[in-house]
C-alpha cells in the first residue's frame, strides 16, 4: 500500500531529489486536506511548515497597501508551497489561501532542517531546489506586479523612442 495516497512520493517538487533523499523526506510528510477558502498562512507568521500540493489550487498574495491582498500566484499538483521555513528569521513573506479544496503533504520544517543537518548531501540538493522555487516566485510576483503597477504601452521612463 503506498503510504502517501494521490501519487507516488517521487512526484512533484521532490522529483529532482534521489529517490533516497525523496524517500528521507518523504517520511515526514502528513497527509492534510484543507477546505477552499482556508487561509493556510499570512504574511509575517511564523513559518514552520511546507507543503507539497497534491490536488486542488493555492494562490499566494501579498497585501498590498490600499488594494488589499493581491495574487501574485497560483499553485497547483506537484507545487511546493512554502520556502520561508528554510531561512532566518522564518516568517512567511507571503500569504497563502486555498482557492478550492486542497490535498497536499505537510511537512515539519524543523524535522526536515535536522534532516538537512544530518545529511550534507540531501540537506544541498533540498536547499537547491528551493531555491529554484525562490527564483520562481519572485519571477511571477516581479512580473505580476508590473502588469499592475507597470506603465502601459511601449514607452518608458528612460526607454529610447
Amino acid at each position: 500500500m503506498n503510504p502517501h495516497p494521490g501519487g507516488p512520493p517521487g512526484e512533484g517538487a521532490l522529483a529532482a531529489l534521489t529517490a533516497e533523499h525523496r524517500g528521507r523526506v518523504m517520511a515526514l510528510a502528513r497527509d492534510v486536506a484543507l477546505p477552499g477558502g482556508t487561509r493556510i498562512f499570512e504574511e509575517g507568521e511564523k513559518a514552520d511548515r511546507f507543503w507539497i500540493i497534491r490536488s486542488g489550487t493555492v494562490a499566494l498574495d501579498i497585501q498590498m497597501p490600499g488594494r488589499g491582498r493581491v495574487v501574485v500566484e497560483t499553485i497547483g499538483a506537484g507545487g511546493l508551497l512554502g520556502w520561508s521555513w528554510l531561512c532566518p528569521p522564518r516568517q512567511w513573506h507571503l500569504g497563502a489561501e486555498a482557492r478550492d479544496p486542497v490535498r497536499a503533504w505537510e511537512f515539519d520544517a524543523a524535522a526536515v532542517r535536522d534532516l538537512c543537518a544530518a545529511d550534507a548531501a540531501l540537506g544541498l540538493s533540498l536547499v537547491t531546489l528551493i531555491a529554484e522555487t525562490i527564483g520562481d516566485r519572485l519571477r511571477a510576483t516581479r512580473t505580476r506586479l508590473l502588469d499592475l503597477y507597470g506603465p502601459s504601452g511601449p514607452q518608458r521612463s528612460g526607454a529610447a523612442p
